[in-house]
């Protein structure tokens, strides 16, 4: 038992041509019953299979190829996975909107032509422009229905894809009969339904096609978390500074980050100080003061100081990575709305086939011979289009997708589905202040000065007073709010960018200065005119050191 623990593994392998709910379901029983495999769980929403496995018995070479068999793409993650990966969703989303265009397109004037057409010689040539346009839709447009109701049915399993192939290529072929030969039809007045195939196929298009944009806008915002790690870092390598690629850094490499960089990998610094805006972590705007000791992160911005760093972390090891890894994760897991969806569309299919076979025997059996054939037709076509179960198998996991994504995008961490079924039942939310309730960002409500009234001009002799003429004639407020914007406007701290702004919105004068001077978590030193001017904490303005963090 222990060396079956030892040998245990787990993968996220990627998989393409999933069409449905019911693909997913296939291949995840295909996984679970292969050799050496403990369990298995398809998401068709995030297009991966996460797999556990005894690496003494199988590897993911066989699990790959077991996809495949079932005429599925997959491949074993590599460094490049993810760039191949975005590469052909793009392409799959341009082909399926082109497919609707040509759908919509064509359908939209057989629709038309199905409203006015009548009966006679001059609706069998209205017939025969309606099969004209439908055929594109049909075998262009419908060709992926197509496609994976074969699949299926090689498989001896049925699913949504069936029931629109029979839909819409029974109400094809049956209106193609009508039209070449009406006697065949065994009516002479036979109605046509290319309408029918026309207009489903466009919309059940359209249906994948707001729901792959959904599909991307999450997948999008996780790429977005993973851009938070910059493609190249740079390496102290015998006194030189090197830059390599993010992949060749290893533990124990020092890393030197400049002021305004994002740090590649976790690490703990080993000299010089800094200060971090970890907000992406934290959800805390302001940022912290860390100097030799302290701990980093990958993902986080140096705002101010230049300083050293040796990494510990690196890969999929970073924070980053494992927040990235259990946002997939959460995707990739069930609820258990999702496992009852899956048990009840795995059934409905066949039930719906079977019902449509029963509704056109009855019509076909109790109508008169001259319009059994086409209204027995009709009814067949429209359970198996009003009964699809798209809805049904895509619903819940979609829901999952959107919603896990779209809280990484806000900084928000789900860790399951079950986790996200559960939230409905909260009673009482607790939330961080800043960033969530409040904007995050730093700005001036107002200033208070020691001696409130107008600034003393140079005469007055005050040596309590500055006496610096670019502030002259101003309030006391807006000279101490121009000093300090002064004094702060050459500094990336966030409280400076808010003192700069807020004199900038009362349209004050900043005067320039010289000998610009930033202690790290403390504060500014700057030259106005005559005057040094010192802007900072309490030690710093007391002419302390820097506090230690």
């Amino acid at each position: 038992m222990s060396a079956t623990a030892e040998s245990s593994s787990r993968i996220d392998l990627p998989i393409t041509g999933m069409t449905c709910a019911a693909c997913a379901r296939r291949i995840e029983k295909r996984l679970s019953r292969a050799e050496g495999v403990a369990s298995a769980a398809v998401n068709f929403a995030a297009n991966r299979a996460s797999v556990e496995y005894d690496a003494q018995r199988t590897d993911p070479t066989r699990l790959v190829e077991a996809v495949r068999a079932l005429g599925y793409g997959a491949r074993v993650p590599t460094a490049q996975t993810a760039e191949l990966l975005e590469a052909e969703e793009n392409a799959a989303w341009h082909e399926l909107r082109l497919r609707f265009v040509v759908a919509l397109a064509f359908a939209i004037p057989v629709a038309a032509l199905s409203m006015t057409a009548g009966h006679g010689g001059g609706a069998n040539r209205l017939h025969w422009v309606e099969l004209l346009l439908t055929t594109p839709v049909v075998f262009y447009a419908g060709a992926p229905f197509y496609r994976s109701a074969w699949l299926s049915l090689r498989h001896r399993s049925l699913d949504m894809n069936s029931l629109i192939a029979l839909g819409t290529g029974t109400s094809y072929l049956f209106s193609v009969l009508v039209t070449v030969d009406p006697l065949a039809s065994m009516s002479h007045e036979a109605p046509v339904y290319f309408e029918s195939a026309a207009v489903i196929i466009a919309l059940v298009l359209m249906g994948r096609m707001l729901e792959g944009r959904a599909r991307r806008r999450t997948s999008a915002a996780l790429r977005s978390l993973l851009a938070l790690q910059p493609p190249v870092a740079r390496l102290l390598r015998d006194g030189v500074e090197v830059e390599v690629p993010l992949l060749e850094v290893r533990p124990g490499d020092v890393l030197v980050v400049r002021p305004g960089e994002r740090l590649a990998v976790d690490g703990t610094i080993v000299w010089g100080n800094a200060v971090l805006d970890e907000s992406m972590l934290t959800g805390e705007s302001m940022p912290v003061a860390r100097t030799a000791g302290d701990e980093v992160f990958g993902g986080t911005v140096n705002r101010t100081g230049a300083f050293r760093f040796c990494a510990t972390r690196v890969g999929e090891d970073t924070t980053l990575s494992q927040i990235v890894g259990m946002v997939y994760e959460a995707q990739g897991g069930k609820a258990p709305i999702a496992r009852l969806a899956d048990t009840v569309s795995g059934i409905f299919t066949p039930t719906v086939l079977a019902i449509a076979v029963l509704t056109f025997v009855v019509w076909f059996a109790v109508l008169p011979p001259d319009h059994r054939l086409s209204s027995a037709l009709t009814g067949f076509v429209a359970v198996l289009v009003i009964a699809c179960p798209c809805a049904l198998g895509l619903a819940t996991p979609t829901a999952i997708m959107v919603a896990s994504g779209r809280g990484a995008e806000c900084g928000i961490l789900v860790k399951g589905g079950a986790t996200l079924e559960r939230a409905g039942e909260i009673d009482v939310v607790v939330l961080d202040k800043t960033g969530t309730l409040t904007s995050g960002r730093a700005s001036v409500t107002e200033v208070l000065t020691a001696s409130p009234g107008v600034a003393p001009d140079v005469s007055d002799g005050d040596p309590h007073t500055p006496q610096i003429d670019a502030v002259k004639g101003m309030s006391s407020a807006d000279a101490l709010l121009a000093i300090a914007g002064a004094a702060e406007q050459s500094s990336e701290h966030p409280l400076a960018v808010a003192i700069v702004d807020e004199a900038r919105r009362r349209g004050l004068q900043i005067p320039p200065v010289s000998d610009f001077e930033t202690r790290v978590g403390s504060g500014v030193r700057v030259r106005l005119e005559s005057h040094l001017v010192i802007v900072g904490n309490a030690s710093h303005l007391a002419g302390g050191r820097p506090e230690e963090a």
